[in-house]
Protein backbone atom coordinates (compact mmCIF):
# COMPACT_ATOMS: atom_id res chain seq x y z
CA UNK A 1 0.00 0.00 0.00
CA UNK A 2 3.01 2.87 0.72
CA UNK A 3 4.80 1.78 -2.53
CA UNK A 4 2.18 3.26 -4.46
CA UNK A 5 1.85 6.57 -3.23
CA UNK A 6 5.18 9.25 -4.48
CA UNK A 7 8.40 8.13 -2.94
CA UNK A 8 8.63 11.76 -1.53
CA UNK A 9 4.70 12.14 0.47
CA UNK A 10 3.98 15.03 2.53
CA UNK A 11 4.00 12.48 5.73
CA UNK A 12 7.97 11.91 4.43
CA UNK A 13 8.80 15.43 4.36
CA UNK A 14 7.20 16.31 8.08
CA UNK A 15 9.50 12.91 9.18
CA UNK A 16 12.77 14.71 7.34
CA UNK A 17 11.88 17.96 9.08
CA UNK A 18 12.12 16.60 12.90
CA UNK A 19 14.58 13.74 11.78
CA UNK A 20 16.95 16.05 10.15
CA UNK A 21 17.73 18.63 13.26
CA UNK A 22 17.16 15.49 15.23
CA UNK A 23 20.62 13.71 13.35
CA UNK A 24 22.82 16.52 12.96
CA UNK A 25 22.25 17.41 16.65
CA UNK A 26 23.46 13.71 17.95
CA UNK A 27 26.68 13.93 15.90
CA UNK A 28 27.86 16.87 17.42
CA UNK A 29 27.54 14.93 20.89
CA UNK A 30 31.16 12.81 19.97
CA UNK A 31 32.48 16.52 18.62
CA UNK A 32 32.54 17.55 22.64
CA UNK A 33 34.02 13.48 23.19
CA UNK A 34 36.79 14.74 21.12
CA UNK A 35 37.73 18.32 22.40
CA UNK A 36 37.65 16.87 25.98
CA UNK A 37 39.77 13.94 25.09
CA UNK A 38 41.94 16.41 22.93
CA UNK A 39 42.14 18.87 25.64
CA UNK A 40 42.79 16.54 28.88
CA UNK A 41 45.33 14.31 26.53
CA UNK A 42 47.72 17.73 26.32
CA UNK A 43 47.89 17.17 30.12
CA UNK A 44 51.10 15.71 31.62
CA UNK A 45 49.92 12.74 32.74
CA UNK A 46 47.85 9.63 31.39
CA UNK A 47 46.29 9.47 34.62
CA UNK A 48 44.03 13.06 33.84
CA UNK A 49 42.31 11.20 30.77
CA UNK A 50 41.65 7.89 31.98
CA UNK A 51 40.05 9.36 34.81
CA UNK A 52 38.41 11.58 32.97
CA UNK A 53 37.48 8.68 30.78
CA UNK A 54 35.70 6.69 33.75
CA UNK A 55 33.92 9.31 35.13
CA UNK A 56 32.01 10.53 31.57
CA UNK A 57 31.22 6.27 31.55
CA UNK A 58 29.96 6.26 34.78
CA UNK A 59 27.80 9.71 34.15
CA UNK A 60 26.83 8.07 30.87
CA UNK A 61 26.08 4.65 32.01
CA UNK A 62 23.60 6.56 34.66
CA UNK A 63 21.97 9.42 32.74
CA UNK A 64 21.11 6.37 29.73
CA UNK A 65 19.25 4.76 32.57
CA UNK A 66 17.17 8.34 33.15
CA UNK A 67 16.69 8.30 29.63
CA UNK A 68 13.30 7.11 30.36
CA UNK A 69 12.21 11.35 31.28
CA UNK A 70 12.87 12.49 27.73
CA UNK A 71 11.32 9.29 25.81
CA UNK A 72 7.85 9.73 28.30
CA UNK A 73 7.97 13.00 28.17
CA UNK A 74 7.76 13.11 24.14
CA UNK A 75 5.04 10.44 24.03
CA UNK A 76 2.89 11.94 26.45
CA UNK A 77 3.38 15.39 25.21
CA UNK A 78 2.82 14.49 21.43
CA UNK A 79 -0.18 12.43 22.85
CA UNK A 80 -1.53 15.79 24.27
CA UNK A 81 -0.70 17.81 21.15
CA UNK A 82 -2.33 15.41 18.83
CA UNK A 83 -5.71 15.58 20.89
CA UNK A 84 -5.22 19.18 21.80
CA UNK A 85 -6.11 18.93 25.22
CA UNK A 86 -4.11 21.83 26.58
CA UNK A 87 -4.31 21.02 30.58
CA UNK A 88 -2.28 17.26 29.63
CA UNK A 89 0.00 19.34 27.33
CA UNK A 90 0.64 21.43 30.62
CA UNK A 91 0.44 18.36 32.80
CA UNK A 92 3.29 16.29 30.17
CA UNK A 93 5.90 19.16 31.34
CA UNK A 94 5.11 19.72 35.13
CA UNK A 95 4.90 16.26 36.01
CA UNK A 96 8.14 14.76 34.65
CA UNK A 97 9.87 17.89 35.50
CA UNK A 98 8.76 17.70 39.24
CA UNK A 99 10.19 13.72 38.80
CA UNK A 100 13.45 15.40 37.35
CA UNK A 101 14.08 17.67 39.94
CA UNK A 102 13.66 15.68 42.78
CA UNK A 103 16.17 12.83 41.12
CA UNK A 104 18.69 15.50 39.93
CA UNK A 105 18.74 16.88 43.65
CA UNK A 106 18.78 13.22 45.02
CA UNK A 107 21.69 12.47 43.10
CA UNK A 108 23.28 15.76 44.19
CA UNK A 109 22.68 14.97 47.86
CA UNK A 110 23.68 11.53 47.67
CA UNK A 111 26.51 11.73 44.92
CA UNK A 112 29.24 10.86 47.85
CA UNK A 113 28.26 7.44 48.11
CA UNK A 114 26.92 6.54 44.89
CA UNK A 115 30.31 7.83 43.77
CA UNK A 116 31.57 5.36 46.40
CA UNK A 117 29.56 2.87 44.82
CA UNK A 118 30.35 3.39 40.99
CA UNK A 119 34.19 3.54 41.46
CA UNK A 120 34.08 0.05 43.67
CA UNK A 121 32.34 -1.11 40.97
CA UNK A 122 35.42 -0.11 38.03
CA UNK A 123 38.33 -1.00 40.03
CA UNK A 124 41.54 -0.65 38.88
CA UNK A 125 44.20 1.58 39.20
CA UNK A 126 44.18 3.97 42.11
CA UNK A 127 45.75 6.96 40.86
CA UNK A 128 43.02 6.61 38.00
CA UNK A 129 40.11 5.89 40.18
CA UNK A 130 41.16 9.43 42.27
CA UNK A 131 41.01 11.77 39.48
CA UNK A 132 37.49 9.97 38.22
CA UNK A 133 36.23 11.34 41.65
CA UNK A 134 37.31 14.64 41.34
CA UNK A 135 35.72 14.48 37.61
CA UNK A 136 32.55 13.21 39.56
CA UNK A 137 32.20 15.37 42.36
CA UNK A 138 31.97 18.50 40.09
CA UNK A 139 30.06 16.67 37.46
CA UNK A 140 27.55 15.38 39.04
CA UNK A 141 26.26 19.03 40.37
CA UNK A 142 24.57 19.37 37.32
CA UNK A 143 22.29 16.47 37.29
CA UNK A 144 19.61 18.74 38.84
CA UNK A 145 19.72 20.64 35.23
CA UNK A 146 21.01 17.26 33.21
CA UNK A 147 17.58 15.84 33.76
CA UNK A 148 15.68 18.68 33.48
CA UNK A 149 16.91 19.25 29.90
CA UNK A 150 15.82 15.92 28.67
CA UNK A 151 12.75 16.85 29.87
CA UNK A 152 12.22 20.03 27.95
CA UNK A 153 14.23 18.38 25.08
CA UNK A 154 11.18 15.62 24.93
CA UNK A 155 8.43 18.17 25.63
CA UNK A 156 9.65 20.66 22.60
CA UNK A 157 9.87 17.08 20.00
CA UNK A 158 6.46 16.72 21.59
CA UNK A 159 5.06 19.48 20.17
CA UNK A 160 7.11 19.55 17.35
CA UNK A 161 9.37 22.08 17.30
CA UNK A 162 11.94 20.94 15.07
CA UNK A 163 14.66 22.98 15.88
CA UNK A 164 14.80 22.82 19.36
CA UNK A 165 17.34 19.83 19.56
CA UNK A 166 20.17 21.68 17.36
CA UNK A 167 19.64 24.98 19.28
CA UNK A 168 19.73 22.92 22.88
CA UNK A 169 22.82 20.90 21.73
CA UNK A 170 24.68 23.22 19.78
CA UNK A 171 24.29 26.00 22.43
CA UNK A 172 25.57 23.50 25.70
CA UNK A 173 28.05 21.70 23.33
CA UNK A 174 29.34 24.97 22.12
CA UNK A 175 29.89 26.48 25.77
CA UNK A 176 31.31 23.50 26.80
CA UNK A 177 34.03 23.45 24.25
CA UNK A 178 34.86 27.03 24.76
CA UNK A 179 34.77 26.32 29.18
CA UNK A 180 36.90 23.59 28.89
CA UNK A 181 39.67 25.40 26.74
CA UNK A 182 39.66 28.28 29.04
CA UNK A 183 39.30 26.02 32.50
CA UNK A 184 41.69 23.19 31.59
CA UNK A 185 44.32 24.68 28.97
CA UNK A 186 43.79 28.88 30.25
CA UNK A 187 43.44 28.33 33.50
CA UNK A 188 45.01 24.95 34.31
CA UNK A 189 42.06 23.14 36.48
CA UNK A 190 42.66 19.79 34.94
CA UNK A 191 39.67 17.42 35.29
CA UNK A 192 37.90 19.68 37.59
CA UNK A 193 38.23 22.85 34.98
CA UNK A 194 36.48 19.46 32.40
CA UNK A 195 33.82 18.93 34.65
CA UNK A 196 33.15 22.75 35.70
CA UNK A 197 33.03 23.39 32.38
CA UNK A 198 30.23 20.90 31.80
CA UNK A 199 28.01 21.98 34.94
CA UNK A 200 28.30 25.54 33.20
CA UNK A 201 27.23 24.12 30.11
CA UNK A 202 24.61 22.18 31.13
CA UNK A 203 22.85 25.11 33.14
CA UNK A 204 23.08 27.14 30.41
CA UNK A 205 21.22 24.74 28.28
CA UNK A 206 18.54 24.81 30.97
CA UNK A 207 18.01 28.32 30.57
CA UNK A 208 18.21 28.58 26.81
CA UNK A 209 15.47 25.34 26.88
CA UNK A 210 13.20 26.93 29.50
CA UNK A 211 12.91 30.35 27.13
CA UNK A 212 11.88 28.72 24.27
CA UNK A 213 9.12 26.18 26.65
CA UNK A 214 7.80 29.68 27.58
CA UNK A 215 7.46 30.65 24.06
CA UNK A 216 5.63 27.70 23.37
CA UNK A 217 3.50 27.85 26.13
CA UNK A 218 2.58 31.48 25.38
CA UNK A 219 1.63 30.29 21.97
CA UNK A 220 -0.58 27.25 22.73
CA UNK A 221 -2.49 29.26 26.01
CA UNK A 222 -0.36 27.83 29.21
CA UNK A 223 -0.40 30.24 31.70
CA UNK A 224 1.32 29.71 35.00
CA UNK A 225 -1.47 29.21 36.62
CA UNK A 226 -2.27 26.06 34.72
CA UNK A 227 0.88 24.99 35.12
CA UNK A 228 0.92 25.46 39.11
CA UNK A 229 -1.94 22.67 39.20
CA UNK A 230 -0.46 20.61 36.05
CA UNK A 231 1.49 18.62 38.09
CA UNK A 232 -1.97 16.74 39.88
CA UNK A 233 -3.26 13.72 37.75
CA UNK A 234 -2.85 10.76 36.85
CA UNK A 235 0.93 10.63 38.43
CA UNK A 236 0.79 6.07 39.02
CA UNK A 237 0.71 5.93 34.74
CA UNK A 238 3.71 8.28 34.41
CA UNK A 239 5.61 6.52 37.53
CA UNK A 240 4.05 3.13 35.68
CA UNK A 241 6.04 4.05 32.55
CA UNK A 242 9.14 5.58 33.45
CA UNK A 243 9.39 2.79 35.45
CA UNK A 244 9.01 0.09 32.30
CA UNK A 245 10.91 2.29 30.20
CA UNK A 246 14.04 2.48 32.68
CA UNK A 247 14.34 -1.27 33.31
CA UNK A 248 14.44 -1.71 29.37
CA UNK A 249 17.21 1.07 29.09
CA UNK A 250 18.92 -1.10 32.33
CA UNK A 251 18.77 -4.11 29.88
CA UNK A 252 19.69 -2.28 26.66
CA UNK A 253 23.18 -1.13 29.32
CA UNK A 254 23.87 -4.64 30.09
CA UNK A 255 23.91 -6.34 26.69
CA UNK A 256 25.97 -3.49 25.58
CA UNK A 257 28.46 -3.60 28.18
CA UNK A 258 28.66 -7.60 28.17
CA UNK A 259 30.17 -6.95 24.50
CA UNK A 260 32.86 -5.08 25.99
CA UNK A 261 33.91 -7.72 28.95
CA UNK A 262 33.72 -11.12 26.56
CA UNK A 263 35.81 -8.79 24.01
CA UNK A 264 38.27 -7.92 26.72
CA UNK A 265 38.58 -11.92 27.62
CA UNK A 266 39.16 -12.42 23.65
CA UNK A 267 42.36 -10.15 24.11
CA UNK A 268 43.24 -6.50 23.64
CA UNK A 269 43.97 -6.03 19.68
CA UNK A 270 39.58 -7.86 19.63
CA UNK A 271 38.90 -4.95 21.88
CA UNK A 272 40.68 -2.27 19.83
CA UNK A 273 39.22 -3.65 16.63
CA UNK A 274 35.92 -3.38 18.29
CA UNK A 275 35.75 -0.53 19.43
CA UNK A 276 36.90 1.37 15.50
CA UNK A 277 34.18 -0.97 14.25
CA UNK A 278 32.18 0.38 16.76
CA UNK A 279 32.19 4.08 15.29
CA UNK A 280 30.68 2.91 12.08
CA UNK A 281 27.77 1.46 13.90
CA UNK A 282 27.98 4.61 15.94
CA UNK A 283 27.52 6.91 13.02
CA UNK A 284 23.97 4.57 11.75
CA UNK A 285 22.54 5.08 14.92
CA UNK A 286 22.60 8.59 14.49
CA UNK A 287 20.83 8.99 11.93
CA UNK A 288 18.36 6.01 12.78
CA UNK A 289 17.75 7.78 15.93
CA UNK A 290 16.83 11.02 14.73
CA UNK A 291 14.28 8.84 12.45
CA UNK A 292 12.97 7.38 15.85
CA UNK A 293 12.58 10.52 17.40
CA UNK A 294 10.67 11.90 15.24
CA UNK A 295 8.07 8.66 14.42
CA UNK A 296 7.57 9.31 18.20
CA UNK A 297 6.40 12.67 17.91
CA UNK A 298 4.32 11.72 14.98
CA UNK A 299 3.08 8.68 16.01
CA UNK A 300 2.08 10.49 19.93
CA UNK A 301 -0.01 13.01 17.27
CA UNK A 302 -1.79 9.80 15.88
CA UNK A 303 -2.35 8.69 18.71
CA UNK A 304 -4.08 11.43 20.53
CA UNK A 305 -6.08 12.19 17.50
CA UNK A 306 -6.78 8.54 17.40
CA UNK A 307 -6.41 8.86 13.13
CA UNK A 308 -5.53 5.30 12.35
CA UNK A 309 -4.79 7.06 8.78
CA UNK A 310 -2.46 8.93 10.06
CA UNK A 311 -0.40 6.13 11.66
CA UNK A 312 -0.60 4.20 8.68
CA UNK A 313 0.57 6.89 6.38
CA UNK A 314 3.69 8.29 8.79
CA UNK A 315 4.78 4.08 9.26
CA UNK A 316 5.29 3.76 5.51
CA UNK A 317 6.90 7.07 5.21
CA UNK A 318 9.62 5.82 8.15
CA UNK A 319 9.90 2.24 6.02
CA UNK A 320 10.37 4.07 2.85
CA UNK A 321 12.96 6.85 4.45
CA UNK A 322 14.80 5.48 6.75
CA UNK A 323 14.99 1.87 4.48
CA UNK A 324 16.57 4.16 2.31
CA UNK A 325 19.53 5.77 4.63
CA UNK A 326 20.47 2.43 6.03
CA UNK A 327 20.92 1.04 2.56
CA UNK A 328 23.03 3.82 1.34
CA UNK A 329 25.07 3.33 4.68
CA UNK A 330 25.55 -0.29 3.76
CA UNK A 331 26.23 0.33 0.26
CA UNK A 332 29.41 2.62 1.45
CA UNK A 333 30.32 0.14 4.66
CA UNK A 334 30.30 -2.62 1.39
CA UNK A 335 32.12 -0.46 -0.82
CA UNK A 336 34.59 1.63 1.18
CA UNK A 337 34.54 -0.11 4.19
CA UNK A 338 38.32 -0.82 4.83
CA UNK A 339 39.24 3.03 3.54
CA UNK A 340 36.96 4.46 6.51
CA UNK A 341 38.78 1.87 8.69
CA UNK A 342 42.24 3.25 7.72
CA UNK A 343 41.26 6.49 8.40
CA UNK A 344 40.07 5.41 11.68
CA UNK A 345 43.37 3.50 12.49
CA UNK A 346 47.26 3.63 11.19
CA UNK A 347 47.72 0.26 13.23
CA UNK A 348 48.12 -2.52 10.28
CA UNK A 349 47.81 -5.32 12.38
CA UNK A 350 43.93 -3.61 12.97
CA UNK A 351 43.06 -3.05 9.21
CA UNK A 352 43.45 -6.48 8.66
CA UNK A 353 41.86 -7.99 11.97
CA UNK A 354 39.12 -5.84 11.01
CA UNK A 355 38.63 -6.59 7.19
CA UNK A 356 37.15 -9.86 9.00
CA UNK A 357 34.24 -8.53 10.95
CA UNK A 358 33.37 -5.66 8.27
CA UNK A 359 30.24 -7.31 6.66
CA UNK A 360 28.77 -7.19 10.18
CA UNK A 361 28.58 -3.55 9.79
CA UNK A 362 26.99 -4.11 6.27
CA UNK A 363 24.17 -6.32 7.76
CA UNK A 364 23.83 -4.57 10.77
CA UNK A 365 21.63 -1.64 9.90
CA UNK A 366 19.75 -3.48 7.81
CA UNK A 367 19.02 -5.53 10.66
CA UNK A 368 18.58 -2.86 13.19
CA UNK A 369 16.18 -0.36 11.48
CA UNK A 370 12.91 -2.28 12.26
CA UNK A 371 13.64 -1.79 15.90
CA UNK A 372 14.19 1.56 16.08
CA UNK A 373 11.22 2.50 14.02
CA UNK A 374 9.36 0.65 15.90
CA UNK A 375 10.45 1.90 19.35
CA UNK A 376 9.65 4.87 18.13
CA UNK A 377 6.25 3.90 17.49
CA UNK A 378 6.02 2.33 21.12
CA UNK A 379 7.20 5.77 22.66
CA UNK A 380 4.88 7.53 20.89
CA UNK A 381 2.12 5.66 22.03
CA UNK A 382 3.35 5.15 25.83
CA UNK A 383 3.47 1.21 25.62
CA UNK A 384 6.15 0.99 27.85
CA UNK A 385 5.47 -2.16 29.14
CA UNK A 386 5.80 -3.69 25.76
CA UNK A 387 8.95 -1.92 25.32
CA UNK A 388 10.32 -3.38 28.66
CA UNK A 389 8.83 -6.88 27.50
CA UNK A 390 10.76 -6.89 23.88
CA UNK A 391 14.43 -5.62 25.37
CA UNK A 392 13.73 -8.75 27.92
CA UNK A 393 13.13 -11.26 25.02
CA UNK A 394 16.22 -10.06 22.52
CA UNK A 395 18.45 -9.79 26.05
CA UNK A 396 17.67 -13.66 26.19
CA UNK A 397 18.19 -14.18 22.89
CA UNK A 398 21.29 -12.13 23.31
CA UNK A 399 22.51 -14.22 26.27
CA UNK A 400 22.62 -17.49 24.09
CA UNK A 401 23.60 -16.43 21.62
CA UNK A 402 27.04 -15.28 23.65
CA UNK A 403 27.40 -19.28 24.11
CA UNK A 404 28.33 -19.30 20.27
CA UNK A 405 31.63 -17.19 21.36
CA UNK A 406 34.11 -19.84 22.44
CA UNK A 407 33.06 -21.47 19.17
CA UNK A 408 33.19 -18.35 16.88
CA UNK A 409 34.84 -15.87 18.95
CA UNK A 410 34.38 -12.42 17.90
CA UNK A 411 31.78 -13.35 15.04
CA UNK A 412 29.79 -14.58 18.23
CA UNK A 413 30.27 -11.22 19.78
CA UNK A 414 28.78 -9.61 16.43
CA UNK A 415 26.00 -12.23 15.81
CA UNK A 416 24.65 -11.76 19.53
CA UNK A 417 24.02 -8.26 18.66
CA UNK A 418 22.66 -9.20 15.73
CA UNK A 419 20.20 -11.55 17.10
CA UNK A 420 19.75 -8.59 19.86
CA UNK A 421 18.34 -6.42 17.38
CA UNK A 422 16.68 -8.52 15.09
CA UNK A 423 14.47 -9.76 18.28
CA UNK A 424 13.47 -6.43 19.25
CA UNK A 425 12.36 -5.73 16.08
CA UNK A 426 10.44 -8.99 15.59
CA UNK A 427 8.99 -8.85 19.21
CA UNK A 428 7.75 -5.43 18.73
CA UNK A 429 6.44 -6.42 14.99
CA UNK A 430 4.44 -8.75 16.89
CA UNK A 431 3.03 -6.67 19.57
CA UNK A 432 1.82 -3.60 17.20
CA UNK A 433 0.15 -6.47 14.56
CA UNK A 434 -1.47 -8.20 17.56
CA UNK A 435 -3.13 -4.54 18.84
CA UNK A 436 -3.82 -3.72 15.39
CA UNK A 437 -5.77 -7.02 15.04
CA UNK A 438 -7.43 -6.52 18.00
CA UNK A 439 -8.38 -2.90 17.19
CA UNK A 440 -6.56 -2.44 20.89
CA UNK A 441 -3.98 0.10 19.77
CA UNK A 442 -5.52 3.27 20.85
CA UNK A 443 -6.50 1.84 23.99
CA UNK A 444 -5.63 4.25 26.74
CA UNK A 445 -2.37 2.69 28.59
CA UNK A 446 -2.63 2.11 31.67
Amino acid sequence: MGWTMPFFHKTDKALWRLALPMIFSNITVPLLGLVDTAVIGHLDSPDYLAGVAVGATTTSFLFMLLLFLRMSTTGLTAQAWGAKDIPALARALAQPMMLALSAGVAIVALRTPLIDLALHAVGGNENVLYQARRFLEIRWLSTPASLANLVLLGWLLGVQYARAPVILLVVGNVLNITLDLWFVMGLGMNVRGAALATVIAEYGTLLVGLIMVFRVMCLRGIDIQLLKGAWRGNLRRLLALNRDIMLRSLLLQICFASLTIYGARLGNDIVAVNAVLMTLLTFTAYALDGFAYAVEAYSGQAYGARNGGQLLNLWHAACRQAGLVVLCFAVIYACFGRYIIAVLTSLPELRTLADHYLYWQVLLPVIGVWCYLLDGMFVGATRGAEMRNSMAIAAAGFGLTLLTVPVLGNHGLWLALAVFLALRGLSLGWFWRQHWRNRSWFADVE
